[in-house]
């Protein structure tokens, strides 16, 4: 299935660290945040990509026009210049970047990547910011197996908000932290979708307001919960704990190495 990836926001939240990367480049270790969900969906086989671009996208374009492999591969480099690589990241990726709008919203983006969707029954789609090691797999066939337009993984709160209870005289009868309530679930941002999702989005309208309502009104949107690894890089602080794990090599999200399959590739130039 093709992966449609929404990376043309401008992470305003991330802009502390530095306002000349955006926020799918900001890196994790040796790769940014956005190779890190796409080597997520390849471990599965989905290795056919839509980047969703907008803000800086030339900034994206040339990472990977300009990719590195041996960055982040064994390689083993002969009389100085020839670079053979033990393993490769983007080899058998497809990738097309396709311009959505600097200040487009996330269902206008999805709607301008409609036309590179064509004759896909089904796809899959990312909000690019959050790592998981959910089994991508299992999620997809549950939804197959259903009569269901939407899906979205659901994980429980990675930040906490005070949820007040207010009574008539509006005065605050219980304040909660939403981390804490063990009914809390929140759309953690990894869709699947039918091509039928085309049918509920409007022209202006965000994809989890009016669109999902839509769904939600007919029991065409599925959950897929999920009480695993859910880390979200929306802020600096965030930033700061995925880079102390990443150093400490406490990374649940890097699935692609738990059954890595040893290969060898050989090239000119990397």
């Amino acid at each position: 299935m093709k992966v449609v990836l929404f990376c043309g926001g401008q992470g305003m939240r991330l802009r502390e660290y530095s306002e000349k990367v955006p926020k799918p480049m900001v890196p994790i270790g040796y790769r940014p945040v956005l190779w890190h969900v796409m080597k997520y969906y390849a471990h599965f086989g989905h290795k056919d990509f839509i980047l969703c671009l907008g803000y800086q996208a030339d900034v994206i374009k040339d990472y990977f026009v300009n990719y590195h492999e041996y960055v982040s591969n064994d390689f083993v480099l002969s009389r100085g210049a020839k670079v053979q690589l033990m393993n490769t990241d983007i080899d058998d990726w497809n990738i097309t970047f396709a311009d959505t709008g600097v200040n487009s919203n996330i269902g206008q983006r999805l709607l301008a990547a409609k036309k590179y969707l064509q004759g896909e029954k089904m796809f899959l789609a990312n909000y690019s910011d959050g790592l998981t090691d959910m089994p991508l797999d299992v999620m997809i066939e549950q939804f197959k197996a259903s009569d269901k337009i939407g899906a979205f993984m659901a994980a429980r709160p990675t930040r906490s908000f005070h949820m007040a209870s207010i009574d008539k005289d509006n005065v605050v009868t219980d304040l909660s932290a939403l981390s804490e309530r063990q009914d809390a679930w929140i759309n953690a941002g990894y869709f699947v979708f039918r091509d039928e999702i085309f049918n509920y989005i409007e022209p202006g309208e965000e994809l989890v307001e009016q669109p999902f309502r839509r769904l939600i009104a007919q029991r065409k949107l599925l959950a897929y919960p999920h009480e695993g690894a859910f880390l979200t890089m929306d802020t600096f602080k965030e930033k700061q704990t995925l880079d102390e794990m990443y150093a400490k090599g406490d990374t649940p999200w890097q699935v692609w190495k738990n059954d890595k399959l040893p290969g060898t590739y050989t090239s000119e130039a990397c």
